[in-house]
């Protein structure tokens, strides 16, 4: 059976598992993840995405994302890519380190959020790595310390999961490390791993009712209940359409460069100058924020084409659509 595009849509609420390829380790010591969570540290305020929790195992690792500025797979390929280059130059290892690709599950905040925060933060107790429930109060290799106010971490939204349990700081982690602890006896939960919204929205095909029409019986890259699988497929189509409208009309990488000079009455080189004028700042921002969104080029292909880093591009995005938004700008 073809695997499934993914699915993806700003501020989508994504249960994300890396796995190493053939059961392998990705983590192998203090300094792999080190590194790892360092990218993290970096990549999260960059593109604006929100980590509400997240636990590193030996060969494999969970996070729970709010996807910001960026798409997810733009997001994840960058992570990736460069945690596993610095992984295989540290042991001199040439080849892929992950399996095929992460599963990434979009999941109903509600009632999906405290549970998937429950269930990735009680990995490292379930794999065994500790002992005691109380071991995971100082374990630095997931966000269950940082949320209970044990560890600083920068990039991990602490705040919106408090905000769940309680109207004061201190009566929600007391609130939230009850619940955390009440999971324990749940053990493994493949509906949080494998996502599958049939078995997750009601049990639609247990209780009699005859299947929803229009949606597929079994999508896995989906946890909720019908309103919301229909409106997020509903939304992926759309785009989808509008890809397929744009590239019909012939609108590719170089028409949009010569739609954005059009606009902003400047020639293609002034795009690719160096020069700081805002006018010129302003159409390269626009150009970079269109090319992503609606050609789907990636942050790498525009960073080779600026010769600037990835970073950079991220920044122009975000102007870009900033820009693109309070002028109202229309590529037709």
């Amino acid at each position: 059976m073809p695997r499934q595009a993914r699915l993806d849509a700003t501020g989508a609420l994504n249960h994300v598992i890396i796995r190493g390829i053939a059961g392998t380790s990705i983590f192998l010591d203090n300094t792999d993840r080190i590194d790892f969570t360092h990218r993290l540290s970096v990549l999260i305020p960059e593109t604006r995405t929100r980590c509400y929790a997240w636990a590193l195992l030996s060969n494999h690792a969970h996070l729970l994302l709010r996807t910001g500025d960026v798409p997810l797979a733009t997001f994840m390929a960058r992570l990736l890519t460069g945690y596993a280059g610095s992984f295989n130059r540290r042991r001199n290892r040439s080849g892929r380190l992950f399996q095929n690709r992460y599963r990434s599950i979009i999941c109903q905040e509600e009632p999906y959020l405290r549970e998937l925060v429950r269930y990735i933060h009680l990995n490292p107790l379930r794999a065994g790595i500790l002992a005691e429930y109380h071991d995971l109060d100082l374990f630095p290799w997931s966000g269950h310390a940082a949320i209970l106010g044990n560890r600083k971490i920068t990039w991990q939204d602490i705040g919106y999961i408090l905000g769940l349990f309680g109207p004061t700081q201190n009566k929600a982690r007391i609130s939230y490390d009850k619940f955390i602890e009440l999971g324990i006896d749940q053990g493994h939960r493949p509906e949080l791993v494998t996502g599958g919204w049939t078995r997750t929205a009601g049990g639609w095909l247990e209780d009699g009712r005859s299947f929803p029409k229009g949606l597929p019986q079994d999508d896995r890259r989906i946890m909720g209940n019908e309103s919301f699988v229909r409106d997020l497929l509903a939304r992926a189509e759309e785009k989808m359409n509008r890809r397929y409208e744009l590239t019909q009309s012939g609108l590719d990488i170089t028409s949009l460069e010569k739609r954005i000079c059009e606009i902003y009455e400047i020639s293609p080189a002034d795009i690719y100058t160096r020069r700081k004028y805002k006018k010129i700042v302003d159409a390269r921002s626009v150009f970079c924020f269109f090319a992503v969104t609606e050609l789907g080029v990636s942050l790498k292909a525009l960073a080779e084409r600026f010769e600037v880093s990835s970073p950079a591009i991220v920044l122009a995005v975000k102007r870009g659509r900033i820009i693109a938004e309070i002028k109202d700008l229309k590529l037709f």
